[in-house]
């Protein structure tokens, strides 16, 4: 299992992610929807394509620009489609539970 958690709440569980450059991208389903909002900010990484941001809410603490997606990935990242993955620089804690 994985998890996902800021300031002590749980904003993310899967039992499987796609590991890609060091971040965990959890399935969409498996992040939980009252802990994000949309941002305007975008970026371009030139072999996944343009990644949406969101800000994360939880315990009464925000973090902006903290979670982002991949909805029209390039073909090469199609298994991260819509999938979420979270900045731990900004106080989100990933944690594996296999290893």
């Amino acid at each position: 299992m994985i998890t996902a958690t800021f300031h002590g709440q749980v904003i993310a569980r899967a039992e499987q992610t796609v590991f890609l450059e060091g971040n965990h991208y959890f399935p969409p389903n498996s992040v939980e929807p009252a802990v994000s909002a949309k941002s305007w900010l975008r970026t371009l990484c030139f072999w996944k394509g343009i990644a949406r941001y969101h800000h994360v809410h939880a315990g009464g603490f925000r973090a902006s620009n903290a979670a982002w997606s991949y909805p029209l990935p390039s073909p090469l990242a199609w298994t991260i489609k819509g999938h979420v993955a979270f900045d731990p620089a900004s106080g989100i804690v990933i944690r594996d539970e296999k290893h």
